[in-house]
């Protein structure tokens, strides 16, 4: 084998791979039902012919009114036992160090609240057994980013909400770019195939397989953020480069609130506690804009 010839490939693909620019959008917290224009609105005197919008997933929910408050649903022995057994101790103590998943991860398995008893019965509820069968981060229902007691859904017909919004760009300000909504939860790669256990994603990535794609991901390698929706069809290879950035300007940004823990951190407290009138305190980056430079 001609290591030599390798090594060089490499450097030459390294070399002719495209660079990508990262630039935020910014806005205060969208409201549920409130419009989603804001982020065209903010998004458009910065935006170029060619460039990527790519829009965080829990926003678009929240502005379509997909929220549910737990608070109203009634924990059953089969969420209970989700949550108290099979989170909780199995998969906090037994599988999560045998497909050694994150250590925080692991840790807040092992803390879980009473109220994850009711979560399970929500995950069970609009999505199923596979979905409330994956040990955290179910069907990629957010916790963060919305008020008291309430969880975000996916939001409802991603693709068409990026084909929507970027209408609306090439009408105002007449801008040709490509629209993209993506979901924190990763994607994986094995054996060639590219899969999520999310119930929804882009052509190219097999999706709603619950539980038996979070273990087959074990197995395989993370490939970035998953893609939900998108405006127009592009080089799934590329699609996850350009979600993978828009991701990575996330993870720099100390005050994006990602993750529910974050939330937690941000306002020192319960997180039940959490009003709409906190949460639009801060600043808020629901899309960053992926230029090829």
């Amino acid at each position: 084998m001609n290591y030599g010839y390798i090594i060089l490939q490499k450097l030459i693909n390294m070399v002719n791979s495209p660079k990508y620019i990262a630039i935020p959008v910014k806005t205060g917290y969208i409201k549920p039902g409130e419009s989603y224009n804001i982020i065209i609105e903010r998004a458009k005197d910065l935006l170029e012919d060619g460039d990527f919008l790519v829009i965080s997933e829990t926003p678009i929910s929240i502005s379509q009114g997909m929220i549910v408050d737990e608070a109203e649903f009634e924990p059953t022995i089969l969420s209970s036992i989700l949550a108290d057994v099979w989170s909780k101790y199995i998969w906090g103590y037994i599988l999560g160090p045998i497909f050694r998943i994150k250590r925080r991860t692991i840790e807040n398995l092992r803390k879980l609240p009473h109220e994850a008893r009711t979560h399970k019965k929500v995950i069970l509820d609009y999505y199923g057994l596979k979905h409330a069968l994956k040990p955290a981060s179910e069907a990629g229902v957010d916790l963060s980013n919305v008020p008291g007691t309430f969880v975000s859904l996916l939001p409802d017909k991603p693709g068409m909400v990026a084909l929507d919004i970027a209408r609306k760009i090439f009408k105002d300000p007449g801008r040709d770019v490509t629209v993209m909504i993506i979901d924190t939860d990763a994607s994986y790669e094995f054996a060639g195939r590219k899969f999520t256990s999310l119930p929804i994603a882009v052509d190219g990535i097999k999706c709603d397989l619950g539980v038996w794609g979070y273990i087959l991901g074990r197995f395989g390698k993370i490939i970035g953020p998953t893609p939900l929706g998108i405006s127009k069809s592009h080089n799934i290879n590329e699609t996850l480069k350009i979600a993978q950035t828009a991701e990575d300007y996330h993870k720099k940004n100390e005050m994006d609130i990602e993750t529910v823990y974050d939330m937690k951190n941000m306002f020192d407290g319960d997180i039940t506690g959490v009003t709409i009138e906190m949460l639009n305190s801060v600043e808020h980056t629901p899309a960053v804009i992926v230029r090829m430079c």
